[in-house]
């Protein structure tokens, strides 16, 4: 079912569960915002919220390089005490999260980081992209918002798909970890090389490669 953003902004303000997770919940129970409310409690996630208030300062900086040095990551991830920075729990999660950089390449931590220039410049292009299809100017303004979020989710690591579970945002996954480890852990930065970016070269598919690795 369609779901109404009120309805996604209600339950957000109510858990404080990322907008998506709200989205996810409230197409669970068909818009029942009390249900949804349930929804994410039972997930961890409305709890999760409530952490993520809380001061993060501890954590680990990761690194990860691709075979043969083609892809270097860097990524920072903070949780609030040593103690838990040093668990393997915590570790295993920032390890993650370097791989997933390294095969999705992301461009930002989250939608609030991208320029509002950037945004705008892209909305122009969608726009006569939808017009060249012979799309009603009058509809077009939808479309172009619901690409908008189609861009988000591909450059933003916290709205991507989690590369070793597909059924999961990078977003949903740290709500998780913060519900499972008891404390706010926040994902603050990342870098991201890759050989000869920015000159051409042949089009590899890193995703399949680097996942390829890991589970061989």
């Amino acid at each position: 079912m369609a779901v109404d953003a009120k309805a996604v902004k209600e339950l957000r303000e109510k858990t404080g569960a990322g907008m998506l997770d709200c989205k996810k919940a409230l197409e669970e129970v068909n818009g029942d915002i009390d249900k949804a409310v349930e929804f994410l409690r039972e997930k961890g996630l409305a709890a999760s919220a409530k952490k993520a208030g809380r001061i993060a300062t501890e954590g680990l900086v990761e690194s990860y390089i691709h075979a043969g040095g083609r892809i270097g990551v860097l990524v920072e991830v903070n949780c609030e005490t040593d103690f838990v920075a040093l668990t393997d729990q915590f570790k295993e999660f920032v390890r993650d999260i370097a791989l997933h950089i390294a095969a999705s390449s992301p461009r930002y931590v989250r939608r609030e980081e991208v320029p509002q220039e950037e945004i705008e410049k892209e909305k122009e292009i969608l726009k006569a992209q939808a017009l060249n299809e012979g799309k009603p100017e009058k509809i077009v303004e939808k479309m172009v918002e619901g690409r908008i979020s189609k861009y988000y989710e591909e450059y933003c690591l916290m709205e991507q798909t989690f590369v070793k579970d597909p059924d999961k945002t990078i977003a949903t996954l740290l709500n998780e970890k913060i519900a499972t480890i008891g404390e706010n852990i926040s994902i603050r930065r990342f870098v991201r090389y890759e050989l000869g970016e920015g000159l051409e070269k042949k089009v590899d598919n890193f995703v399949e490669e680097v996942m390829s690795q890991v589970n061989g």
